[in-house]
């Protein structure tokens, strides 16, 4: 973030903490676009990521008072923003132990599509492989999916991703190092067809 953004973040959560309505909405633009990807990428689901969204940015604004300027409003919002999918993710498990659902037309809009599109088959082998990864990542431990999701499907940072779990450098590669393992080994198949690239 550069010196002027981020005195013009700043000056925008100092305006909102004093009741600025209009300078939390802009902060909340700055960032609604990646909270609503990690929350689709976290659930697994839109319905479940609207929910998680409109959940982390009602925290903020009533967390607002309390930020200390210690990380990046997106940095802390995104922190908010993966504690309330684990939060719900673990909601979920509980209401439906046993339900078997595969949310690949959500998962479409976040994953970028294949290089080579020419192929026979094509929307068939897209499918599987959405469900695949789905599975994959119902699979992880929540600590697992969310730094998984934030390295490859956010591209963040090793050092952006310790922050926004409060992890250390080295836990968080370490959780990283595990869930690519996993998912390698669930998507074997795929692999080895070099069709995914871990």
């Amino acid at each position: 973030m550069s010196e002027s953004s981020a005195y013009n973040e700043i000056d925008l959560i100092r305006r909102a903490q004093s009741g600025d309505d209009k300078a939390f909405e802009s902060l909340v633009k700055s960032c609604d676009h990646r909270v609503m990807n990690i929350a689709c990428s976290m659930t697994g689901s839109l319905y479940d990521a609207e929910e998680v969204y409109q959940e982390t940015f009602l925290r903020a604004y009533s967390a607002l008072a309390t930020f200390r300027h210690h990380c990046s409003f997106t940095t802390w919002v995104i922190r908010i923003a993966v504690n309330q999918s684990i939060t719900h993710r673990k909601k979920q498990k509980l209401r439906s132990l046993f339900r078997i659902w595969t949310p690949i037309d959500d998962l479409q809009d976040i994953l970028p599509a294949p290089q080579n599109d020419t192929y026979p088959g094509k929307e068939l082998s897209n499918r599987e492989l959405l469900q695949e990864i789905s599975k994959g990542l119902n699979r992880l431990s929540n600590k697992e999916r969310s730094v998984f999701t934030l390295r490859y499907l956010q591209e963040f940072k090793i050092k952006e991703i310790a922050d926004i779990t409060r992890n250390a450098e080295g836990t968080v590669k370490n959780l990283i190092f595990r869930a690519t393992q996993k998912m390698k080994k669930h998507l074997k198949a795929y692999v080895e067809d070099q069709y995914v690239k871990l």
